[in-house]
């Protein structure tokens, strides 16, 4: 619902949000951030599971413990060989649908 304070109109997020849907690109953009962040949020469930700590993760993975913490984070991209050690690691595959 529009509002205005002080002669400026406001939006609610669901207004913007649903404005947003109607682009494409914009629906491409929130489809690849969300399954980033289910992934991100995957691997921290699954390593809290078994009991695992980043370090011990990423000495599986190969890689430094900042790269298990950044993905943790979903605030930062990762390749898809990234994402392999990170699976081989936690003895899963990865399944692309």
């Amino acid at each position: 619902m529009k509002k205005k304070i002080n002669n400026i109109k406001t939006y609610t997020f669901n207004e913007v949000f649903k404005k947003g849907l109607k682009s494409k690109k914009f629906q491409e953009s929130y489809n690849e951030e969300s399954a980033r962040l289910n992934i991100a949020s995957q691997i921290k469930e699954i390593r809290q599971k078994q009991k695992l700590t980043q370090k011990n993760v990423a000495d599986k993975a190969k890689m430094p413990q900042s790269v298990i913490a950044r993905i943790e984070s979903g605030n930062h991209k990762y390749s898809l060989g990234t994402l392999q050690r990170v699976a081989y690691a936690f003895k899963k595959e990865i399944k692309l649908v």
